[in-house]
């Protein structure tokens, strides 16, 4: 694979250069937001923002990952919101309002993560989907929930993952992990409140839809989630 001069942190007009030089295609920034780069930028230490930071830790990348945040980047906007990211120990972490902003040029993607795209797209491979054991098919974390689902929605996550009540519950989409990860550690079915969500509070099918085509979190269950379209008719 041609490397190019593409540095290891681009800016999102190099990424855009150096793809449109490698598939003979344009590229904009909504576009590498739909072929699953993850953008990044780097927060420096700040009082205002310790929580994000490690001990010993002054500068890091930040993944810009939430759906609404993402959605606002890829319809056009002029600057940068992070209302959801990472902290340096790579745990979701969720920002007092507004957040964050930053210029749209502090955008930095990933050298290895664009080499993947291009990869994907010159040798693309057919998707065997493999029924994984029962045991890693139980459900998806809280973290993988609030990551995935988190911006469709305008509630609590928090207060709702851990009430079990509802589709967040028993009696809907959660699931209880294996004995020897802790008898009070939940897991959820993607599946089922993916369902819920779109029932319960009018999550639109296109947003459920576009997760589960697009989310590594959910590749597991992208095939009990078109049977279960197939049984509802979507």
């Amino acid at each position: 694979m041609t490397s190019g001069t593409l540095p290891n942190n681009a800016t999102t007009e190099e990424t855009c250069s150096w793809l449109s030089e490698q598939t003979g295609t344009p590229w904009n920034l909504a576009r590498l937001l739909e072929a699953g780069l993850t953008p990044h930028v780097w927060l420096d230490y700040s009082e205002e923002y310790a929580g994000l930071f490690a001990e010993g830790i002054t500068r890091y990348p930040a993944p810009i990952f939430f759906i609404e945040d993402t959605q606002r980047l890829a319809a056009g906007s002029s600057d940068v919101l992070i209302r959801m990211t990472r902290d340096s120990d790579k745990i979701v972490f969720k920002l007092k309002p507004p957040g964050i902003t930053m210029p749209l040029d502090a955008l930095r993607f990933f050298h290895r993560d664009i080499a993947n795209v291009l990869e994907n797209i010159l040798n693309p491979k057919e998707e065997v989907v493999a029924a994984p054991p029962k045991e890693i098919l139980k459900g998806i974390t809280k973290e993988e929930v609030l990551r995935v689902f988190g911006g469709m929605a305008k509630l609590d996550w928090e207060k709702s993952l851990a009430s079990g009540i509802g589709i967040f519950g028993d009696d809907g989409a959660r699931v209880r992990k294996n004995s020897r990860a802790g008898k009070n550690i939940h897991l959820w079915n993607p599946v089922t409140l993916a369902l819920g969500l779109n029932d319960v509070y009018r999550v639109p099918m296109s947003h459920l839809k576009k997760a589960f085509a697009t989310q590594p979190d959910l590749r597991p269950w992208k095939a009990s989630w078109l049977e279960s379209l197939a049984l509802l008719g979507e």
